[in-house]
Order: C-alpha cells, then structure tokens, then sequence
C-alpha cells in the first residue's frame, strides 16, 4: 500500500527516505534516519521497529542486507513485511516478504532503494529507480523525481493520500541544532506528491543555502535597487539606517534570515524574492 525510495549523497552526506500512499500521514509510519549511520523505509504490514533496530544494526557496522537479515529473521511476521535500507556508505538493500500484497518488489543500485506494495505493476518501481539515476541536482529534487515518476506509473493501486520527504545530515537542522535537514509532511491531500514538491521548494526558498562564490556584492547599484523594492513594500530604511540592514529586518519578517543576516553579500534567492514580492505589490 505504499511506495517509497531511501537514498544518500555521498558528497554532501545526506540520506533521505521519500514515501507515498493511500494511507493517513504516511510519513508517521515509514521513514527512519540518522545522519552518519543511514535511512530505513518500514512498510506493508509495517514494523516500526525496524527504523531504530535497523539504525542500530547498522551503526554497529552491519551492511544493510545483514541488517534486513537479521531483522526479518526474528520477526514471525515477515513475510508480510517490506523494507529498504542504505547506509551512509551508499550500500542498499530491499526486502518484500512473500505474503506482500500483489503487485510489491524492489529495486536497488548505488546508493539507493526503491520498494513497494499494493501498487500499479512493476513500472512504478522501475519508474522510480530510472527516474532517480537519471535526475540531476541535490538529493531531494532526485527523490522528488523519483516519487513523481512511480506516482505517474500508478502509484498505490488503491489512490493518493499522503507523501513524506525526510533528509538527514551531519548538523543539517535548523541553525545546526540536529541532523533534520528537511522533514516535510503532505498527511491527507487528494495530490499530495505535487504537494510535497511545492512545499520542497518553499523550504528550499527559506532553508537553503547559496555558495559563497555565487553571491551578489552589495554594490550601489544594487543598494539603490534594494532600498526603492523595499520602500514599494514599506520596508524602506529608517532615517540614518542602511539598507543592509532595513533588508535584514525584512528577512527576518520573511523567514528568509538564514539567507541574509546583514552583510556586504547578498544571496540572489533574496534579490528576487523581494523583487518578485515589489513587483507584485506594485500597481499594473
């Protein structure tokens, strides 16, 4: 009744677990992470001790198949389990008990694991797998890619419900309080892998980070810019304040601070977002 794909970037070592289903909050159920350690997706008749027994297993130096190994061999119920299972080295492995619900299988490659049950035929894990090796970009526009493509195959072969997309890595939370890089949740929407996609780009927008190298000096050019789209907002400077930082308090209204603090650098995704809000607030 559910598909799902578990992954890791070996470059920027993230790990990430993707999931959609005709289920309620499918995201509550099936996704477990740590950063360093690996991703493990628990479904069909789902045993959620998998997620931390299996994190444990492998933090214990056990390959994702010896981990799948050893906790499908204990468990009375497996056959009507399924699971998938990378490691922070790329390793992956899938399981589908025998008793899964017609059509279930897997798939797996370097540094990926696609798994479902209950779904359209065999395509939308074909889909997925295809879909996540030949997309570009960071981990989660790929394992967006690749729940678009098995949801555009037939998905779960019951509808739509709900979708889930979870990233983890080394000090990837916010302000680097935890490993969470990215935990967003569609619970019950008649789309919601679409959905899961916009809010993905709305994190993006808000939580995401530009390289150095990419960013815009604060020129005059660009002050005058800045200040005039500002003050369109009634955001402009106070008396005596720079426009630094009258767009540092506009950030912050905007949730945009973890992209702009102040300084003589400015992220481009700043630049246009206060230009695309100047332009709407501006008469036609």
């Amino acid at each position: 009744m559910t598909f799902s794909i578990v992954a890791c970037d070996l470059d920027t070592e993230q790990l990430g677990v993707a999931v959609a289903s005709k289920f309620l909050a499918v995201g509550a159920v099936v996704p477990y992470l740590t950063a360093g350690v690996g991703a493990v997706a628990t479904q069909a008749l789902a045993n959620t001790a998998y997620g931390p027994d299996g994190l444990a297993l492998l933090a214990g130096a056990a390959t994702p198949r010896e981990a799948l190994d050893a906790l499908t061999g204990a468990d009375a119920d497996a056959a009507e389990r399924q699971a998938g299972i990378v490691d922070a080295r790329g390793r992956s492995a899938s399981f589908t008990g025998e008793g899964c619900l017609p059509w279930s299988g897997g798939r797996t490659g370097p540094r990926f694991a696609a798994q479902g049950n209950l779904l359209a035929g065999p395509a939308v894990i074909d889909e997925m797998a295809n879909a996540f090796e030949a997309t570009p970009g960071q981990l989660a526009e790929r394992l967006l890619a690749a729940l678009a493509a098995g949801d555009h195959a037939g998905g779960d072969r019951r509808g739509r419900q709900s979708a889930a997309l979870v990233i983890v890595s080394p000090g990837g939370g916010y302000a680097g309080g935890n490993d969470r890089f990215c935990d967003l949740r569609v619970d019950d929407h008649a789309d919601p892998v679409p959905e899961l996609a916009r809010l993905w780009k709305l994190h993006w927008l808000l939580f995401g980070s530009t390289p150095e190298a990419e960013k815009l000096a604060f020129d005059d050019d660009l002050a005058r810019a800045v200040a005039r789209q500002l003050r369109s907002l009634g955001r402009g400077p106070a008396e005596g304040e720079s426009v630094q930082a009258a767009l540092a308090r506009y950030a912050d209204i905007e949730n945009l601070e973890s992209r702009y603090d102040g300084g003589d650098l400015l992220d481009p995704v700043v630049r246009d977002y206060l230009a695309d809000q100047a332009a709407s607030a501006s008469p036609s």
